[in-house]
């Protein structure tokens, strides 16, 4: 494998900023879809509807993360504005969050509905460790996520550039969200229309696993070489019932690259809940999954590296070039790729 491999530059692409999708398509299978089949080196362009003509004998997984209303805006006792962004509970009381504002260990932030956090902690990376109180009783992770519910907005990626609308609260999310805890929704699952999602599932096994999509996933490799890149962790769970399927040698399709990393974090560990922090490269291939159905991602991210991991480098960007040249629209609520 040739060091290129290993350089953050070489996954570099140019995107013409007017492919970068700031809203869905509707109805939302009417997404485009790349379809590149490995074994024949054939790709396919299609419709996200027309998914199931496409899908061999294979058994589903999908991410039933429920993205929470992670952005609230307040202010510090001295007035001066703040926003808190969630990334996540590090156990029931205390949260993992960025901060826009300056602040210090103690300084206390002020928000609706009487909720007060406090700085624990300032890390080196910018993040900052918080708790959370209401009327000076401290507030568990449950109770916060239905005031975040309440108070908070949508945290839709930076790239969008605009501020989060009623329809966020529909449209940034699965149609199976379940488990609240996700600053940020596996996309590649947002393309289901009910009618579609209930074809899936009456022609093929599928099944859910739990990763609470944290904002790291959105953090460029800044490293020279692509494995100094500390990667970010992020909590997950897999059912008993998921876990024996993952056990077995049936084909799987991963729908999303947090589902792909959290089955073969589990091929390679064992384990069904904690803190998956699995950087899939070139160097580091799939193991247990079989497809992959992913959206178009970021430049130099670790995503684009994932999906080298299925199909190498050079490949990826050609596809990548492929999409560009066809107009498919990028990242979060754009377009889609199946990797057969």
């Amino acid at each position: 494998m040739s060091t290129e491999e290993l350089l953050t530059q070489s996954y570099d692409y140019t995107l013409p900023p007017e492919l970068i999708a700031s809203s869905p398509v509707y109805p939302r299978d009417s997404a485009k879809l790349l379809v590149y089949d490995r074994q024949t080196d054939t790709l396919t362009h299609t419709t996200f509807r027309h998914l199931l003509e496409h899908l061999p004998e294979c058994d589903v997984f999908l991410n039933d993360t429920r993205v929470i209303k992670a952005r609230i805006f307040g202010q510090k006792a001295s007035g001066g504005k703040v926003e808190l962004l969630f990334n996540k509970a590090l156990d029931a009381y205390r949260a993992l969050v960025m901060i826009r504002g300056r602040v210090r260990e103690g300084t206390q932030l002020f928000f609706d509905k009487g909720l007060v956090a406090t700085v624990e902690a300032l890390n080196d990376d910018g993040s900052r460790i918080v708790t959370f109180a209401q009327e000076s009783t401290p507030v568990r992770f449950e109770t916060l996520v239905t005031l975040l519910d309440e108070i908070g907005h949508i945290p839709l990626p930076p790239y969008m550039q605009r501020e989060d609308r009623e329809e966020d609260e529909r449209d940034y999310q699965t149609l199976f969200a379940k488990e609240a805890g996700a600053v940020a929704a596996p996309t590649a699952s947002l393309h289901f229309t009910p009618e579609l999602f209930e074809a899936l599932k009456a022609s093929h096994p599928t099944h859910t696993l739990t990763l609470h999509v944290g904002a790291g996933t959105f953090k460029p490799v800044e490293a020279e070489h692509i494995l100094d890149h500390p990667m970010h962790s992020e909590y997950f769970h897999i059912p008993k019932s998921a876990a024996a399927v993952l056990d077995s040698d049936t084909p799987l399709l991963a729908v999303g690259t947090t589902v792909t990393r959290t089955i073969e974090y589990y091929a390679r560990t064992g384990k069904t809940e904690g803190e998956c922090d699995l950087f899939l490269n070139p160097h580091n291939p799939p193991r247990r999954v079989t497809h992959l159905l992913t959206n178009f991602h970021l430049p130099k991210s670790t995503l684009i590296m994932l999906v080298s991991a299925f199909v190498g480098r050079e490949k990826t960007l050609e596809l990548y070039k492929e999409a560009i040249d066809r107009q498919y629209r990028f990242f979060s609520y754009g377009d889609a790729m199946l990797i057969l």
